[in-house]
């Protein structure tokens, strides 16, 4: 019923709280369509994880701008982001908040995104315990390999395949 990418992106985002790998498992969905038909609302989540992981590294200007960009998504794809099981307006009032923390400048805290759908709940916390992880549980602000994930991850499997799309794209458009 949802596309694997976007339940693994509940995984990182709930479990682990690698808002990187969030980022990374849900653009590469979004680009399996060519640019015309990518749906903008897989963006709107990227940026939400993506908000999240400057606002947690301190990075106050980079978090304001991308959920703000996030809750500009999510109200103009409402219908979208609900098919995913999400409360858009639980969302956006839960990202306003967060906003409001990073205008302040206050301490990075962990948030749950407003699950609708109780069977998928269910089956991403099934997953959590299967994995001795707890869904839920806020970030290891000590794990620095975890908060900055951007300079200490090899990102070689990342970049081939990123060419070999890229290379399919060329091979397509030369018939």
């Amino acid at each position: 019923m949802y596309p694997q990418a976007y339940i693994d992106y509940l995984h990182y985002f709930h479990c682990e709280r690698d808002y990187f790998e969030c980022h990374e498992v849900l653009e590469e969905h979004w680009k399996e369509k060519e640019a015309n038909e990518r749906e903008l609302y897989w963006v709107g989540l990227i940026q939400i994880a993506v908000g999240l992981y400057h606002y947690r590294r301190g990075n106050f200007n980079g978090a304001k701008r991308m959920l703000t960009n996030a809750i500009s998504i999510i109200r103009t794809h409402t219908n979208e982001i609900e098919s995913l099981a999400l409360d858009s307006k639980s969302l956006i009032e839960l990202l306003e908040n967060q906003l409001a923390g990073i205008e302040r400048q206050d301490s990075y805290m962990s948030i749950d995104l407003p699950l609708t759908d109780e069977t998928l709940l269910t089956s991403c916390k099934t997953r959590a315990r299967n994995e001795n992880l707890i869904w839920g549980a806020p970030s290891d602000l000590q794990n620095k390999s975890l908060v900055h994930r951007h300079s200490t991850r090899n990102r070689d499997d990342v970049i081939q395949e990123r060419l070999a799309q890229l290379m399919k794209r060329q091979q397509k458009k030369e018939g």
